[in-house]
């Protein structure tokens, strides 16, 4: 199945995002080749912005502490696991730890450094980290891959507790929702929502269905659109066709 993840308020978008950065960081980090580590780079750039938000590590604090006092709320139920409700308030503690232990603002170490901040400029520009650009950045390229792989790891390594952090409230929220069976007649789909509160929307199809979800909601409303995506087409259309998927409205 293939998930299509529709954020409904900037929030849960701000998490998503890191989630799919970080995710990029990692796979191109543990690569070797020079240009792997230049894209590991250049989305530590992007993580940085994206983490820049003032109030990101308040968010993740207080949502972390909220989620806290409602698990609290299932010690001794018969009906949880408690092994598993104890592990997850243990990763919740750790990773409220770990953004306490974070002072200042967020990513201020690397805005601090001169050489990662002139890589960063450049990058902005098409094609603007060139070796005549950079030399030094084009030197470092050149270096003992352990030796750049050790680098980017203590560069980004101060930001995992945004990771994790993130991570714990995606997965609660994932888990939140009980997914629907639909079909989409002619393509097409519109729910009523009649003051139902999600913060983000699940959509499942199946591979071999050629078609991608357009979402568009509000409190009232629901309309998904699936696209067309035929090879031999120039432009994406709505499906002719009915469209089976799975739906889920997901909620902290």
């Amino acid at each position: 199945m293939i998930t299509y993840e529709y954020p409904l308020n900037e929030r849960i978008r701000t998490l998503l995002r890191l989630e799919d950065l970080f995710e990029r960081a990692r796979n191109f980090l543990t690569r070797t080749d020079p240009y792997d580590h230049h894209v590991a780079l250049v989305t530590l750039f992007e993580i940085l912005e994206v983490a820049g938000r003032a109030d990101l590590k308040s968010d993740l604090l207080q949502e972390l502490e909220r989620q806290k006092q409602v698990l609290l709320t299932f010690r001794g139920n018969p009906d949880i696991s408690q092994d598993v409700l104890e592990a997850v308030l243990g990763d919740i503690e750790r990773a409220t730890g770990a953004l306490f232990a974070m002072t200042g603002r967020v990513g201020q170490y690397l805005r601090e450094n001169d050489w990662l901040m002139a890589i960063k400029q450049r990058t902005g520009i098409p094609g603007g980290a060139c070796e005549f650009d950079l030399p030094a950045y084009h030197y470092w390229l050149h270096r003992p891959v352990e030796d750049r792989i050790t680098e980017l790891a203590g560069w980004i390594g101060p930001l995992y507790s945004l990771r994790d952090g993130s991570a714990i409230i995606l997965r609660i929220l994932r888990e939140s929702g009980k997914p629907q069976e639909i079909n989409a007649t002619a393509g097409t789909f519109q729910q009523m929502l009649g003051g139902r509160t999600a913060q983000m929307l699940r959509v499942r199809l199946e591979p071999d269905i050629p078609c991608v979800p357009e979402i568009s909601a509000n409190k009232y409303v629901l309309n998904i659109r699936f696209l067309s995506q035929a090879t031999d087409e120039t432009r994406s259309r709505t499906a002719e066709r009915d469209v089976p998927f799975e739906l889920t409205f997901c909620n902290l």
